[in-house]
């Protein structure tokens, strides 16, 4: 099969990889976003797909605005491919696009479509909580990820997975997927499935508003907040910006879920509780806990801070944090407003 693929974040680069060295497929062109200043530097930088391709011999297009860019449009229709496979490209595709290549636009979404259409499924997938999540390949139409569906897979989510590790399992599950789909598409072995439009969900782009942590929130909220938005969800301690990396729920409900390296957690967090500490509102430091870190009062339920970022630092544990720091307990958490 003759492909072009679209893509542009590292996420995309696994599936590409996978076309580039599999025999049942020629990857005629690719074509991804321009470069960027990136960094505090402001350094130019390519992408994660074009960095991938740099040293094969595929011709990379890099337009502006695809939908306008004529020569682009010019030389995809000429390539006549079999399909195009869009990954995480950044531009929409107008409906001249869609309909050059044989067997349509096949897209690797990030989801189990109809839920989280959009343009941060993983994200807030864990925002919202959900325990497994995975890939759908479809058919593209114009729509926000509304096309058919051709293949799905799955995978459960731990309580402490963040979205750059669960975007890093679903990176390599797109590219397992897709020569499949590709395969059963052009031997006419899949039926394209229509989504339920009445069950669909959004994963909208993500503001800065929603990395500030409101402390009113229950522990689970926020913790997931934390892991949704990793590595981004910000407080504020001390009158400076701190962000908070990683987190655990505290109690019964969440001890069975944890990893061994947590197993003497429930034991120190028992002890570390005061009566007198039960009244306190929440963002307050309510104990710290002896290699792990400080544990604060939220709307419903204690959080452990175990991994935190403060401001002009490097990250540190929760209790690095802690003692570097010398956090008390009745010290205080709160969101920053504005967010710089």
């Amino acid at each position: 099969m003759k492909i072009v693929f679209f893509g542009t974040p590292q996420f995309a680069v696994p599936s590409l990889q996978r076309l580039l060295a599999h025999s049942d497929f020629e990857v005629l062109a690719v074509v991804t976003q321009p470069d960027k200043r990136r960094g505090r530097g402001g350094k130019v930088t390519a992408s994660g797909v074009k960095a991938a391709v740099k040293d094969k011999a595929c011709p990379v297009w890099q337009p502006e605005r695809i939908k306008k860019d004529a020569e682009t449009l010019a030389q995809l229709k000429a390539l006549r491919a079999d399909a195009f496979v869009v990954i995480a490209y950044g531009q929409i595709l107008s409906q001249e696009i869609l309909a050059m290549p044989r067997l349509g636009c096949v897209n690797a979404h990030g989801s189990i479509l109809p839920a989280y259409r959009g343009a941060a499924p993983i994200q807030w997938c864990l925002y919202h909580g959900e325990a497994e999540t995975g890939v759908t390949t479809m058919q593209m139409d114009a729509g926000m990820d509304t096309g058919p569906m051709l293949m799905k897979e799955t995978i459960s989510m731990g309580l402490l997975d963040n979205a750059w590790q669960v975007a890093e399992k679903l990176s390599q599950l797109s590219a397992a997927l897709l020569p499949a789909t590709l395969q059963k598409l052009q031997q006419q072995m899949i039926r394209p499935v229509p989504q339920a439009d009445e069950r669909a969900t959004y994963a909208p782009l993500i503001k800065k508003d929603d990395y500030l942590l409101k402390w009113d929130r229950s522990a689970e909220a926020l913790h997931n907040q934390v892991r949704g938005f990793y590595p981004h969800s910000v407080t504020q301690f001390r009158e400076q910006a701190l962000k908070v990396m990683a987190t655990v729920p505290l109690g019964e409900a969440y001890w069975s879920q944890l990893p061994a390296e947590f197993v003497d957690l429930p034991a120190l967090y028992a002890r570390s509780l005061d009566e007198s500490t039960d009244s306190l509102p929440p963002g307050t430091v309510v104990a710290i806990i002896k290699n792990y870190g400080p544990v604060i009062q939220t709307g419903s339920g204690h959080l452990l801070l175990s991994e935190v970022k403060p401001a002009g630092k490097k990250a540190l544990s929760g209790w690095d944090f802690a003692n570097g720091s010398r956090v008390e307990v009745s010290e205080s958490l709160g969101k920053l407003t504005p967010l710089n």
